[in-house]
């Protein structure tokens, strides 16, 4: 019994290029909406921003520090060597031999 349509393969799976849901979220509408908002929260930092920083800071520093934190990525590389020569990649020793010849 073959259960394949105009939309699906032999497998049920939907053929690369085919929407399961055709009427749903148009092309880049998502993108749209995130370039809105960060243009709105960008222009906002411009005109506030570091007014904003400096109350947080002085009013509720946890919350600066947790932003601080969220900010941060979540695995800071402090030394390429911390692991032998032989696994650094040439971008980690190019920048040591920089840092040292400074």
């Amino acid at each position: 019994m073959n259960l394949t349509d105009k939309t699906g393969n032999k497998q049920g799976r939907w053929v690369p290029g085919q929407s399961g849901n055709p009427a749903g979220r148009p092309r880049g509408a998502r993108n749209k909406l995130s370039e809105s908002l960060l243009t709105a929260l960008a222009d906002d930092f411009d005109a506030h921003g570091r007014d904003v920083i400096a109350k947080v800071r002085e009013n509720r520093p946890h919350e600066y520090l947790r932003v601080i934190a969220a900010t941060l990525p979540k695995r800071l590389e402090t030394e390429p060597a911390d692991r032998p020569l032989e696994e650094l990649t040439d971008e980690e020793l190019t920048l040591i031999i920089r840092d040292a010849s400074n």
